[in-house]
């Protein structure tokens, strides 16, 4: 009888034990199938404006709270089985003015971005090893300028959270790619729109580095919701950049022609 209840301890020891090690695996597992899950409609939901076009104000901060202002232009156009398309041009001030950036979001391997600089009258290629760079002096880095495609993360979902009055779902999206500037970032993501509400960057050594939040936002064709102000703030730096857009459409009859390196020249 001592016996076996010496081995009944010892089994229920064992199990105990294996509970342990096995429960933070399969929690491990739900969060990034649930993360996914999130991740995947919120993509999914925003599928079919086919192209845009819209006016942007962009006002640069630095650390002592002075601010310089630009104006730009930005199209975009949907693509079937791969990334989005799009093309910005700088319409203020002089310095800038004509400045074109053209970007190739891919679901797999490296993103194909070309800047224009007018000054120079070249074309620059962006390589994959510098896309954590400043975009034109703002706090926006070239990464951050293509589309989100579901395929560049791995994710885990973690709570639940309230921003803006909006309960959110928050998951943490790691990228795929060895270039990228960040070693994570932590998105909010509201449950009534699957809209991104914030956005949290954190450098290579896991420090946070940038916060992005939206707001302000339209609804479009009766499905496409679309922010009107996008504030990123860098803690590291103190500096920060507003996004303000104004002039949203959808559906304008683009194509891809209007999206290759020699529109990047002929922008105005």
């Amino acid at each position: 009888m001592k016996q076996l209840t010496k081995k009944l301890r010892v089994f229920t020891g064992v199990a105990f034990a294996t509970t342990l090690l096995l429960s933070p695996l399969v929690n491990a597992g739900e969060a990034e199938n649930k993360g996914l899950t999130i991740s995947k409609e919120t993509k999914e939901r925003d599928l079919g404006w086919t192209d845009s076009k819209t006016e942007l104000e962009m006002i640069l901060k630095n650390q002592h709270g002075q601010t310089s202002t630009r104006k730009m232009r930005l199209k975009s156009i949907e693509q079937q089985n791969d990334g989005d398309k799009s093309l910005t041009v700088f319409d203020s001030p002089r310095d800038v003015k004509g400045t074109s950036f053209l970007s190739f979001s891919h679901l797999e391997g490296n993103d194909d971005q070309w800047l224009y600089l007018p000054a120079l009258k070249r074309v620059k290629r962006i390589s994959s090893r510098n896309k954590s760079g400043s975009f034109m002096g703002s706090e926006f880095s070239f990464e951050d300028l293509t589309s989100f495609e579901v395929e560049k993360y791995t994710y885990e979902y973690v709570k639940e959270e309230v921003v803006d009055g909006e309960n959110c779902w928050v998951v943490i999206q790691f990228p795929t790619d060895k270039h990228s500037g960040y070693k994570k970032r932590i998105v909010w993501i509201d449950q009534s729109e699957y809209r991104t509400r914030k956005t949290e960057f954190y450098d290579r050594k896991d420090s946070l580095l940038k916060t992005l939040t939206f707001s302000g936002f339209n609804q479009y064709a009766d499905k496409h919701w679309r922010p009107l102000k996008m504030e990123m703030i860098n803690h590291q730096s103190g500096k920060s950049t507003i996004l303000s857009y104004s002039g949203y459409e959808l559906k304008t009859g683009l194509d891809n022609k209007d999206f290759n390196k020699n529109a990047l020249k002929r922008a105005r």
